[in-house]
């Protein structure tokens, strides 16, 4: 009897003891690996950033306690981007972040099995990055910012701005993915407006000063730019040069009309950034990329700049102005 009892007291310690263990061994903490093309300082990449580490605070991510998030910028450098992708994929991260299309491409060309979540992609599945919006398949999901449609509506937009529109100087990258896709739709709505479109492709940013002297000798109305980081990176100065060249100009995104340009309309970015959060938190939780459908913007902005508009010596139109989410007076 008490050789029975003596066993079933060790036995009991021995489980307490391995319990107690098991509650001590530290839990692994999660890394996502955040690729961005931008430079680390940019006003536009800290508000992106914080609006993705906002929406992990909302779902219970602590940077630094329960998450660790491990950044890599371009700085600009489109080039740069496959190394650093390299980096987080040696780091064994355990999903990528990508801000932007070009990041998208570089993390695929060197991880089929970590997990990647497009903040935003120009047209995932025209570009061939996943099969299809509701069944991504593979290793990459996300948002797509349905930009093809969107220049079209720019171009609608401009026209009701600027009455007698004719032509219009196009700036974009064409290296980038996606470009074609863009270009044809803004092509077909040049078309069912009767206006002319000169484009001109910036590959540097050394181009977009050529590009508006080749826009002036042009004769050209106004400008539209299309999705292109390397304009984003230079939106001031796109916004000045518009000025001076007394130019109409409307952009693809909100930062160009707080950096001084005219107007801009395009999905919301800082929510579509704010919404990754929610796939990387499915998939930190299990759950695998193919089987996460891409999902569309839900938000759009249309922001207006008076005090631009009143330097070119522009009037917006009042039903145009009443459509404006945001004007800047």
């Amino acid at each position: 009897m008490n050789t029975k009892i003596i066993f079933c007291l060790f036995a009991a310690t021995l489980l307490s003891t391995a319990s107690f263990v098991e509650a001590q061994r530290p839990t692994k903490v999660p890394r996502i690996g955040y690729l961005s093309v931008a430079t680390s300082l940019s006003s536009g990449d800290a508000a992106r950033k914080e609006a993705f580490r906002q929406a992990l605070r909302e779902l219970g991510y602590m940077e630094g306690e329960n998450i660790v998030i491990e950044y890599r910028y371009a700085e600009g450098k489109f080039d740069r981007l496959p190394d650093l992708a390299t980096e987080l994929v040696r780091l064994k991260v355990d999903v990528i972040l990508s801000t932007g299309p070009t990041g998208t491409r570089a993390a695929k060309g060197v991880t089929t099995t970590i997990p990647i979540v497009m903040a935003q992609d120009i047209d995932p599945v025209a570009t061939g990055v996943v099969a299809s919006l509701a069944r991504p398949g593979g290793n990459i999901t996300g948002l797509a910012a349905l930009t093809p449609e969107l220049s079209g509506k720019r171009l609608e937009l401009l026209k009701e701005v600027v009455s007698k529109l004719s032509r219009v100087a196009v700036l974009g990258t064409s290296t980038l993915p996606g470009y074609a896709q863009v270009f044809k739709e803004t092509e077909l709505t040049a078309g069912t407006l009767g206006v002319k479109l000169q484009f001109l492709d910036v590959l540097d940013p050394k181009d977009i000063e050529t590009a508006f002297r080749a826009a002036s000798k042009g004769r050209a109305d106004a400008v539209l730019t299309l999705t292109s980081a390397i304009l984003l990176s230079q939106r001031a100065l796109l916004a000045d040069l518009a000025v001076k060249s007394r130019l109409p100009a409307i952009y693809h995104q909100s930062q160009y009309v707080e950096a001084g340009g005219l107007m801009s309309y395009g999905a919301s970015i800082t929510d579509m950034d704010h919404r990754s959060a929610t796939y990387v938190d499915k998939i930190l939780k299990g759950a695998k990329p193919a089987d996460l459908p891409v999902e569309q913007p839900k938000k759009f902005e249309f922001i207006i700049n008076l005090k631009t508009a009143k330097q070119i010596g522009l009037t917006i139109p009042p039903n145009v102005l009443a459509r404006a989410n945001k004007v800047i007076k």
